[in-house]
C-alpha cells in the first residue's frame, strides 16, 4: 500500500462513524504484528520512540531526524496508516512545518502537534503555549503538507493543567487553523467531552479512556480514535530482559513492573538529576577559577 492510499485510509477513519483503538508499535516489527493480528491503524508515540532509539526517558531529547528515521523504518512495508507523536514539532512554526515534511517524507500518515512548551524550562510540571502562538504552529504545520491527504493533529495538554474554558478556546484555534482532527490528552469526565463535542467541527482523538464510557458513547461524540496505552513495548523490554537474565544467572529475575524496569534501563534516575541541575538552576556553579 503506498503512503497515499494509508493517507487515504486514517482520513475515512475519521470520517467513519465508529471509534477504534489503535495499536502501539515502536520498530517494523510491532508493525507487522499490528498489521497480522488486523489493527486499522497504528500509533508511534514520542515517549516509546525515545526509548526505542536512544535508550533514553521522554525528556524531548529525541532529535527529529531520528524520529523521522525510525518512522521510515516502521512504514516501510506497513499496509496500515501510522499516527505519529510529533510533540511540540520540534521548536517554533518554521519547525513545525519541517516536522511535517520530514514525517511525510518517511511515510506517515498523521501527525500530532502539541501546545506544551518543550523542551521543559524546568522540572516542574510543563507549561502551556499561548493560544496564538500553539495555534500559528498547527497552522504552520498544515500549509508544509505536500499531500493534501496527510493529517495535522492539533494536540493540547490543556484538560491536564487548566479550565474547561481554556480548553475549549484551543479547540476552536486549532480548527481555525485548519487542523483535521483534535487530540486531547488527560481528559477525565463525560462532562468535558460533551463540550468538546458540542462545538466540534473536526474528529477528536483521545489520549486515555474517560471511566464508565464505552466505545459507543465515545463515538456518538465524534471520538474517531481512542488510545490504549504503550504498554506492548514495556512488557517487550521486560521480556528481553528476562530471558537474558535466564541465560546468564540459570533462573528468571524477581517479578517487577515494566515501566520500573524501562526507568532503570533508560537512566531515568540521571535524567531527573540533570534535570534538577541543569534546568531548576540547583547545582552550584563551577569554579573555573580567574579568567584574563
Amino acid at each position: 500500500m503506498t503512503p497515499n492510499a494509508r493517507r487515504k485510509a486514517f482520513m475515512a477513519l475519521l470520517s467513519g462513524g465508529g471509534c477504534v483503538r489503535p495499536a502501539s508499535v515502536v520498530d517494523p516489527l510491532s508493525m507487522r504484528a499490528a498489521e497480522d493480528i488486523g489493527y486499522e491503524v497504528a500509533m508511534l508515540a514520542g515517549s516509546v520512540a525515545s526509548l526505542a532509539v536512544l535508550g533514553a526517558p521522554d525528556l524531548a531529547v529525541l532529535t527529529l531526524s531520528e524520529l523521522a528515521e525510525q518512522v521510515r523504518r516502521v512504514c516501510r512495508n506497513s499496509a496500515i496508516p501510522l499516527l505519529v507523536d510529533g510533540d511540540h514539532g520540534y521548536g517554533n512554526a518554521l519547525s513545525a512545518r519541517r516536522t511535517v515534511e520530514e514525517l511525510e517524507g518517511a511515510g506517515a500518515a498523521a501527525v500530532t502537534i502539541e501546545d506544551t512548551e518543550l523542551p521543559a524550562a524546568s522540572s516542574g510540571p510543563g507549561r502551556l503555549l499561548p493560544i496564538q502562538v500553539a495555534g500559528a504552529k498547527v497552522r504552520a504545520a498544515v500549509d508544509a503538507r505536500q499531500d493534501l491527504d496527510f493529517t495535522v493533529v492539533g494536540r493540547t495538554n490543556a484538560a491536564l493543567t487548566v479550565d474547561r474554558d481554556d480548553l475549549l478556546a484551543r479547540q476552536a484555534a486549532f480548527e481555525d487553523a485548519g487542523c483535521q482532527a483534535i487530540f486531547i490528552a488527560g481528559l477525565k469526565t463525560l462532562e468535558d467531552l460533551d463540550a468538546l463535542a458540542k462545538g466540534r467541527r473536526t474528529p477528536l482523538i483521545l489520549a486515555s479512556a474517560i471511566k464508565g464510557v464505552d466505545d459507543a458513547e465515545l463515538a456518538a461524540r465524534g471520538v474517531r480514535i481512542q488510545l490504549q496505552g504503550h504498554q506492548p513495548s514495556f512488557d517487550a523490554w521486560m521480556a528481553t530482559y528476562r530471558r537474558l537474565y535466564q541465560q546468564r544467572h540459570g533462573d528468571f529475575p524477581a517479578e517487577t513492573d515494566p515501566r520500573v524496569l524501562t526507568k532503570q534501563l533508560s537512566g531515568h534516575g540521571h535524567y531527573v538529576r540533570w534535570t534538577e541541575d541543569y534546568l531548576d538552576g540547583s547545582a552550584p556553579p563551577t569554579d573555573t577559577g580567574s579568567q584574563t
